[in-house]
C-alpha cells in the first residue's frame, strides 16, 4: 500500500488515494480522495485541478496518510470532514448527530408536497423536527418556506447546538428554535407540520449494520429497540394531540416498517393509506404520511 510521501504532487496523490481506496472496496473512491484531498489542502474541485502540480510539504503528506487510515477503517468522509451536505445546505456535524442522508431527503419531498396541496407555500406555518440531530430535515424545509417557523427537538444538548449554529449560517437563527426534550413532550399546539427520522434499527441488527454506520453514527439515534418501532410508539400519540385539523406527520422508516407504522398513526385518528408512503430512489417506502382529520 503506498503512502503519500513529501514531494508527490497533488495530482499523484489523488491519484494514489483513489487506488488505496478502490483496492479496499469502497464505494466512491475517486469521490473521497478528492474530498480528502480538498479538505486538507482547503481546495475546491477548481483548485485541486488547477494546484494539481503543487507539491505536498512532509506535514501535508502525512496529515493526508492520516486521514487515508481513518477512511479504510471505515470512518465516513463526512464524519472525517465534519459536515455533509442536505437538499443543498452544508451541515456541520457533531457525535451527537446522524449523518443525513439522501433517503431522508424523502421526508422533505413528501412534506413539501402536502403544503402545496394545502394552498401556497409562502403562507405562516409551524413546524416541529422530532428528534432533529444536526437539523436537516427542519433546515431544508424552512428553506423552501420563507414565512414558516420551525422548532426543533432533541434529547441530546451537543445536538441541538449543532443544529443552531447550523441554522445561524443558513440565516435561519431568527424562524428557528430549539428544545431538550424527548420528541414532542415540551411543545404546544397548534403544529401545521411534524417530521421525524427517528430511531428505528431493530437492536439485534444494528451488529450487523455497516462500520460506517454502527461504530460511527450515535447508537440512541438508531436504537428502535426490540422491533425497531419503540420511537413511533412514544411520537405518533404526542405527534397526534399537537397537530392542528388538517396539519400532517411525516416519518422515516426502515425498510418494511411502512405497514405497522401507519398503523400506529390510524390507532390514534392520523389518516394514513398507501397513497401517503412515499418510497426512495430505491423503491423503498421510506416517508409515511398521517394527517389529522379536519372536523
Amino acid at each position: 500500500m503506498t503512502e503519500i510521501i513529501a514531494g508527490a504532487t497533488v495530482d499523484f496523490a489523488r491519484r494514489a488515494l483513489a487506488t488505496r481506496f478502490a483496492d479496499a472496496g469502497l464505494d466512491s473512491p475517486e469521490l473521497d480522495a478528492r474530498l480528502l484531498i480538498g479538505h486538507m489542502l482547503q481546495l475546491d474541485l477548481t483548485g485541486l485541478i488547477t494546484q494539481g502540480r503543487h507539491e505536498l510539504t512532509f506535514e501535508q503528506a502525512q496529515l493526508l496518510n492520516t486521514l487515508a487510515d481513518r477512511r479504510l477503517a471505515g470512518e465516513p468522509v463526512a464524519r472525517i470532514l465534519g459536515r455533509r451536505e442536505f437538499w443543498g445546505l452544508e451541515l456541520q456535524l457533531s457525535a451527537d448527530t446522524l449523518v443525513p442522508r439522501p433517503d431522508t431527503e424523502t421526508v422533505v419531498e413528501l412534506a413539501l408536497e402536502h403544503l402545496s396541496a394545502g394552498g401556497d407555500l409562502p403562507r405562516p406555518l409551524r413546524i416541529a423536527d422530532l428528534g432533529t440531530g444536526s437539523g436537516a430535515i427542519l433546515l431544508a424545509l424552512l428553506s423552501e418556506l420563507p414565512q414558516a417557523f420551525g422548532i426543533g427537538t432533541d434529547i441530546s444538548l451537543d445536538a441541538l447546538q449543532t443544529a443552531r449554529e447550523n441554522a445561524r449560517a443558513h440565516g435561519f437563527a431568527e424562524r428557528a428554535g430549539f428544545v431538550a426534550c424527548s420528541y414532542a413532550t415540551a411543545l404546544s399546539a397548534p403544529l401545521d407540520l411534524i417530521v421525524s427520522n427517528p430511531p428505528y434499527i431493530a437492536a439485534a441488527e444494528i451488529a450487523h449494520l455497516a462500520v460506517e454506520v454502527r461504530a460511527h453514527d450515535p447508537l440512541r439515534a438508531l436504537d428502535g429497540g426490540r422491533d425497531g418501532l419503540d420511537a413511533y410508539r412514544a411520537l405518533i400519540p404526542q405527534a397526534a394531540g399537537l397537530l392542528r385539523p388538517g396539519g400532517a406527520l411525516i416519518v422515516e422508516v426502515g425498510l418494511g416498517q411502512s405497514g405497522d407504522v401507519e398503523k400506529l398513526m390510524t390507532e390514534v385518528g392520523l389518516t394514513s393509506d398507501s397513497s401517503t408512503i412515499r418510497p426512495d430512489l430505491a423503491g423503498v417506502p421510506r416517508a409515511v404520511l398521517g394527517q389529522k382529520k379536519v372536523r
